[in-house]
């Protein structure tokens, strides 16, 4: 190879001189590249059928065809799948999960709609998700017609290995051993099982990514060994394609896969290699082929703990061996990297810290490469040879076991996550940099002190507005979510008791910082879909299925610093207390002739909430209120007074009480 020749001092000094230029070349095309995708938002191409609802103002039944890019997953009460039209694609929403598979072409019939956009930062909403892989409708499926079956020979390896271990090795230890052959994101792992690894800090464990990489070249390599460097370099590019052809072409994966390719061809050459300068340069190639992976927060995992590994491991376990022993050291130094490094991305995305991710990482260390080496036996035999599976699937299995129990148990623990809520970004970039002035080895002390400073000047803002007196207002269709916050605490007023409503108040718990919801009060007149998804929400839950209030007069919900109580008989108007702030809650017209009770009119009231749309009659009595706010639940009605806001169709009203 060209690269491995030997070269004159001048045309090394060439190289010296040139290598700033090339990545100030790099960085700047990096800068356009993001710069253009910032600043022009994900438009759908002319003749995308999304056009088809805009000129049509509103759903449309319709006759699409196309080719499925994955195997339908299931996605709630039934099953999503991405469709490739001649122009654009779409989401197919299926009621029950077809036989279907990636590859095939279909003909389908339905009603395509808009994807919901998310009421609030902090809830996932179907718009984002699909509009970041080019899509943005969704067709609810009536119909379909299998066009043609074409031939999927890796898609069809990828299940043929995920369905004999799930088959020999059972539901949960079969799922595992399938994602660390695969990856989670081509295996659908159990969802109780997946939030268990989430909690316990091991999510990376099932993720496709350099470890898994290091393991399968730990194997190829050394059976290389006597080749000459074509061959080695041969066997290790077909190991790392197959890498990618099993896992897919993820952001993680390709980050690995480059990685190794860089340095094993720089070692080949007979040059040593800089780690950092490696994965900079990785991350630069597929930046500028995919600028959109800047947004991936898999692809931000990865690249920010593959720095902590290079930056900071090795000085971390130096600083350990005074207090632990070598080996205790060695093993400690990675995950604490990792988590130390990861911890801003954690808290930006998620709003959680997973308190027990390092003591985790530690104990089920000794089981992942075991566990991976025999996953993959276990995948080639189901492959090559079907009949041995079963002879040498126990042993793989008990591992795999082992490691679901270790999991459980951790995600079990007291504050496994420790929910922080979602910084601001400008708080998680202070964050960031006083986490870098704390861990990055080759700074100065008065550097490392200036870091800790700001670290505990973050820590107090956030806290502060943690425990800051709060009310939300999520509006979105039928659902409205109100949630009050005072010192800390919080609790939770919901117009619907189903399971999508649980979501909803789970996800913006996580992302407030609310570990657990004080009381819930539903005032859905149907009895909650799930009473166990509620009842993990709140401390105590109070719902009525005949669309009364589960309270009379003269009865309150409370704890320290909140509480509701009914205002009038045979109403479901309701005053909430939240610290000293006093707002009246009306979720229907009925709640209306509460105001005429001369009880809810006694003393300062701050704000109203409005479960509709008033008439001009009913604004002219809300104004007599003397509230300070009015909320209103809905579309912004012409002509609102300076004083009333709207959450729009689907949106949020949030005010700082203080």
């Amino acid at each position: 190879m060209a690269c491995c020749g030997g070269g004159a001092n001048t045309a090394g000094a060439a190289r010296l001189r040139l290598k700033p230029l090339l990545w100030g070349l790099l960085l700047a095309l990096l800068l356009l590249r993001v710069g253009w995708l910032a600043f022009t938002p994900l438009q759908p191409a002319a003749g995308d059928p999304v056009l088809q609802l805009q000129a049509a103002g509103g759903p449309l039944e319709l006759t699409l065809r196309g080719t499925l890019l994955s195997d339908p997953v299931p996605s709630g009460a039934g099953c999503r799948a991405l469709l490739q039209l001649p122009v654009g694609r779409t989401e197919l929403r299926f009621k029950q999960c077809p036989a279907l598979q990636q590859g095939w072409r279909l003909q389908v019939q339905g009603r395509l709609r808009r994807p919901q956009v998310s009421p609030h930062p902090l809830l996932a909403a179907p718009a984002e998700r699909l509009a970041r892989q080019g899509s943005f409708s969704q067709l609810q499926v009536q119909d379909f017609e299998v066009l043609q079956r074409a031939p999927t020979p890796v898609a069809d390896l990828r299940r043929r290995m995920a369905q004999a271990l799930v088959q020999h090795a059972g539901p949960n230890n079969g799922s595992v051993l399938a994602a660390l052959v695969l990856g989670s994101a081509v295996v659908p792992v159990p969802a109780e099982l997946r939030e268990a690894f989430r909690a316990a800090g091991l999510s990376h464990a099932l993720a496709a990514s350099g470890f898994h990489l290091s393991v399968l070249l730990g194997v190829v390599l050394p059976l290389g060994k006597r080749l000459p460097r074509l061959g080695r370099l041969t066997l290790a590019a077909a190991a790392m394609g197959l890498f990618v052809l099993l896992a897919g072409p993820q952001p993680s994966v390709l980050r690995a896969v480059l990685m190794g390719a860089l340095a094993l061809g720089i070692v080949e050459c007979g040059y040593r290699g800089r780690p950092l300068g490696i994965l900079a340069a990785s991350a630069l190639v597929l930046l500028l082929a995919r600028p959109d992976w800047l947004l991936d927060v898999g692809f931000q995992l990865s690249v920010v703990a593959t720095a902590a590994l290079v930056v900071s491991a090795r000085p971390l376990e130096l600083g350990l061996r005074r207090w632990l022993p070598g080996w205790l050291a060695v093993a400690t130094a990675v995950p604490l990297a990792a988590s130390l490094y990861t911890l801003p991305l954690q808290l930006l995305h998620f709003g959680v810290v997973p308190l027990y991710a390092v003591p985790a990482n530690l104990v089920v260390a000794p089981l992942l490469t075991p566990l991976t080496l025999g996953a993959m036996a276990l995948a080639c035999l189901a492959v090559l040879l079907p009949p041995l599976l079963p002879l040498v699937t126990a042993p793989v299995a008990w591992l795999s076991n082992g490691l679901v129990a270790v999991v459980k148990l951790f995600a079990a623990l007291p504050m496994a996550q420790w929910q922080l809520g979602r910084p601001a970004p400008g708080l998680v970039l202070l964050f960031t940099v006083a986490l870098l002035a704390l861990a990055w080895p080759a700074l100065a002390r008065r550097w490392r002190l200036l870091g800790g400073a700001l670290f505990a000047l973050v820590v107090a803002v956030q806290f502060s507005l943690l425990s800051a007196d709060q009310l939300l207002l999520v509006h979105q269709g039928r659902l409205d979510l109100l949630v009050a916050r005072h010192q800390g605490r919080a609790v939770l007023v919901s117009s619907s008791g189903d399971g999508f409503s649980c979501s909803q108040a789970s996800q913006l718990a996580r992302g407030l910082g609310v570990q657990r919801y004080d009381w819930a009060l539903l005032l859905d007149p149907l009895a909650p879909e799930q009473p166990h998804c509620w009842q993990g929400q709140a401390g105590l839950v109070m719902a009525s299925a005949d669309g009364s209030l589960p309270f009379q007069p003269g009865q309150r919900l409370a704890s320290p610093g909140l509480s509701a109580a009914p205002v009038a008989i045979e109403s479901r108007a309701i005053q909430l207390q939240l610290g000293r702030w006093r707002w009246l809650l009306l979720p229907d017209r009925q709640a209306l002739w509460a105001w005429r009770q001369p009880s809810v009119l006694r003393g300062r009231l701050d704000g109203v909430w409005l479960g509709f749309a008033p008439s001009a009659r009913e604004r002219r009595h809300l104004k007599e209120l003397g509230a300070k706010r009015l909320w209103l639940s809905g579309t912004i009605p012409a002509g609102l007074p300076a004083a009333w806001a709207a959450s729009g169709p689907s949106g949020y009203l949030q005010a700082a009480l203080g």
